[in-house]
Formats: structure tokens, C-alpha cells, sequence
């Protein structure tokens, strides 16, 4: 890999690390959104990117309501711990542990002014939800997790936030009752999460004690780059799809792209828009991005498939003067494989 690829691989990276909504999120939903618009007899590009903003505000709603699961969660802790508190003292026995009611992380996200803010603006709250908060509660004092915790001497803001980064990742990450009461609350949020949860864990991960109630959250976006990054990639892939088209062709000569499966000629479409449009992103990026949005949405062989051809498409737009930036010339396509078939339920998970 040349060393000016490396620089701008470096210099990409950085740039998609301090924003929710990020490039990966918006090649989710332009993929889905650019099937849904071929698929839709009616096809108009100006709803379509109205649904893609949309749909993209959403995932921040949702980025901000599992933040506030941990704060709703931590209230109903301290409620048992109120409710067990006052029966020790009429028992007259030894006072439960608020140790976990009064986690110094929680209690700092707790009173974030910034999710506050958010959240009553968006009146959005766990309150209609109580049920799945006291399950989580429940789940988390099995753990061994939450009873080591308990049993500590001491504990300081490191260890109280890293209990809650475990217990994020062990119990809330995957989780089908949480999912579905995401899925009552917005059909958006679906295929959101996955990306959405890494996130929240990062989020946790940043929280610094001396930032008090100011600790800044993850922006929606960082700036209007890349709000104009989601428009202008559909634009071009709607607008170019006859020539992106025609470079597929003209370089599948050793591929059976009739047999290609219709979400992959999609994936490949988009991808092929951000090389021309995007001089800034390296190659390589794209098509790794892009093979692992095949390997989710489309067939089984898609993966490897989409890498060998967006190679040679890669290929193909440098020596033409298409596009003016490196492959990278250790770059190698993974094994060519044929066409996947096309499936009778082709692209159900989109």
C-alpha cells in the first residue's frame, strides 16, 4: 500500500470517529433505501432522500434512548434500594448496599444536560416501558457480574464505569426483549442497533469525571459534510445508474454478471458512485465497506463475489482516468468466485 493511501486511510478514519451518525450508518441506509427505490413502482428520488435523512435522525434517537436505559435502569435500582432500606430500618438489620443505585458513572449520565435536553425534547422516556427496565434490573442482579461488584472493599469511577460497559455488552447488546420494544417504538430502528450499540459502548468509554453534567454525548453529525456525504452518494447513485451500470459490464468479462443477484448490481452501483464522487475516501475503503454490506444483505458468496469485481472495477476507473487516486497496489481481490444464484427469497434481511 502506497504511502499516500495509508495517509488518507489514517486521515478517513479519524475524521468518522467523533459523530453518531458516521460513514458507515449512511451506506446501511442508502443501501436499503436504493433497493426499497427500485422496488417501488413509483419511483421518486426527492421521498426517497426525505425517508434517508429521516430514517438517519432516527438512529440518533435511538443512540440517545439507550443511554437513557442506563439512567432509567439506575432509578429503578434505587427505588429497591429505598424500598429495602426502609425494611432493614424497621427490622432493625444491616442497610442494603447502594452502591449500584448510586454508580458515579450513572449518576453523571444521570444528570448529562445534554441528554436531558434531548430527551424532553423529544418526550422520549422509559416510563411506558417499566416492565423491560425491571427485567433488565432483575437479569442484572443473577449476574456474577453485578455480585462481584457488590462484594468490593471499594470501588472507584473507572470500575463503576466499566461495570456498566459490561453489563451494556453482556446483557443489553443482544437482547430479543429489548429489540422488540426498539422495534414498537420505530420500524427505523430494526436494523439499527447493531451499529447504534458501538456507539453507546463508545460513549461510555469517553465519560471522564471532571466533565461533571457537561461531559459532551456523540453529535448527530459533526458538520454538514456529511449530511451533504448521505445526500450527494444517493444522488449519484440514482442519477449515474445507467453508466455505473455499464462499468460493471465492461468489466465482468470473466464474471457471470447476469446471474448476479439484483441487491449485489445495488451494493456495487453505490459503491462504484462513492469512487467517482468521493476522491477523498481511499479505494480500499469502499470496497471493504461495501463487501461487508454484500456479506449482510445479499447472498452467502456475495462477499467475495462483490470484492473481485469491485477490484477490477477499481482497476478498470483508474486506467481510464476515471477516478485519480490508488488502488493500492498490494491490494488483492479475494479468491473469484461465480455468481451466487438468484435466490427465491434473494435479500429477505433488508
Amino acid at each position: 500500500m502506497h504511502d499516500t493511501e495509508k495517509k488518507a486511510i489514517f486521515a478517513f478514519e479519524l475524521h468518522t470517529k467523533s459523530k453518531m451518525i458516521n460513514r458507515e450508518l449512511i451506506r446501511i441506509k442508502i443501501v436499503q433505501l436504493t433497493y426499497a427505490y427500485y422496488q417501488n413502482g413509483n419511483r421518486n428520488m426527492e421521498t426517497i432522500e426525505k425517508e434517508l435523512m429521516f430514517s438517519l435522525s432516527k438512529a440518533y434517537d435511538m443512540y440517545n434512548f439507550l443511554l437513557q436505559l442506563i439512567v432509567a435502569i439506575t432509578k429503578e435500582e434505587r427505588h429497591r434500594t429505598e424500598i429495602a432500606t426502609a425494611r432493614a430500618q424497621r427490622e432493625k438489620k444491616a442497610e442494603p448496599s447502594q452502591r449500584f443505585a448510586y454508580n458515579m458513572f450513572a449518576v453523571q449520565l444521570e444528570e448529562n444536560k445534554q441528554l436531558q435536553e434531548f430527551m424532553d425534547i423529544q418526550k422520549m422516556s422509559w416510563d411506558d416501558h417499566i416492565d423491560s427496565v425491571r427485567k433488565l434490573c432483575d437479569q442484572i442482579e443473577q449476574t456474577q457480574l453485578y455480585k462481584d461488584y457488590m462484594a468490593m472493599e471499594t470501588t472507584d469511577y473507572e470500575t463503576d464505569r466499566e461495570l456498566w460497559r459490561k453489563i451494556y455488552r453482556t446483557l443489553i447488546q443482544e437482547n430479543d426483549d429489548l429489540d422488540n420494544v426498539l422495534e414498537e417504538k420505530s420500524l427505523y430502528w430494526n436494523d439499527d442497533k447493531e451499529v447504534v450499540d458501538t456507539f453507546v459502548l463508545k460513549t461510555i468509554k469517553r465519560f471522564d469525571p471532571k466533565n461533571k453534567s457537561n461531559q459532551e454525548l456523540l453529535p448527530e453529525y459533526q458538520n454538514a459534510e456529511d449530511q451533504e456525504f448521505a445526500r450527494k452518494l444517493f444522488r449519484a447513485t440514482i442519477l449515474n445508474a445507467d453508466t455505473y451500470q455499464r462499468y460493471m459490464s465492461e468489466t465482468s468479462k470473466n464474471w457471470d454478471f447476469d446471474r448476479l443477484a439484483y441487491m449485489d448490481v445495488v451494493i456495487m452501483q453505490i459503491a462504484i458512485a462513492e469512487m467517482v464522487n468521493f476522491p477523498n475516501i481511499p479505494i480500499s475503503v469502499t470496497i471493504n465497506e461495501y463487501v461487508e454490506l454484500a456479506k449482510l444483505y445479499s447472498t452467502p458468496k456475495s462477499g467475495g463475489y462483490i470484492n473481485g469485481m469491485l477490484d477490477a472495477i477499481a482497476r478498470y476507473l483508474v486506467k481510464t482516468g476515471k477516478i485519480m487516486k490508488p488502488v493500492g497496489a498490494e491490494r488483492t481481490a479475494e479468491k473469484k468466485e461465480p455468481a451466487p444464484e438468484q435466490e427465491t427469497e434473494e435479500n429477505d434481511n433488508i
